[in-house]
């Protein structure tokens, strides 16, 4: 690598230290992003399954569509994209959450109560 090539390279990296608190305090943003991902998979799941229809067609299908679009490789952004690739995705996952947040926390009250009544085991089939 060239002596410039390194410079810029210094400078990036020194830019992330700089900002290591904002970007610290947009990692839990990110992790609570994943973990709400988590538990829309969860719902589908449980839909599918059966074992959970208090939901509304609409809800169901848009967190199911949600999903689908991150499981999509053809995205507006592609994923290949370093950095950038997932903003698309994760949009979607969060405009869906706002549109459906409601009814995951229904579906979140039903596994509690779920996972109260079988003893605290949560089975997943």
């Amino acid at each position: 690598m060239s002596t410039s090539s390194n410079g810029e390279h210094d400078l990036s990296i020194e830019r992330v230290t700089q900002r290591a608190k904002d970007i610290e305090g947009k990692l839990p943003k990110l992790k609570t992003l994943f973990e709400q991902a988590k538990v829309m998979l969860a719902m589908v799941k449980d839909y599918w399954s059966g074992s959970y229809r208090e939901v509304p067609y609409w809800a169901i299908s848009a967190v199911a569509l949600a999903l689908l679009y991150v499981l999509n490789p053809v995205d507006v952004l592609p994923d290949v994209l370093l950095g950038v690739g997932y903003l698309d995705d994760a949009t979607v996952v969060a405009f869906c959450l706002k549109l459906v947040q409601r009814e995951i926390e229904r579906y979140q009250e039903w596994t509690a109560v779920k996972t109260k009544s079988d003893g605290g085991k949560v089975v997943d089939v």
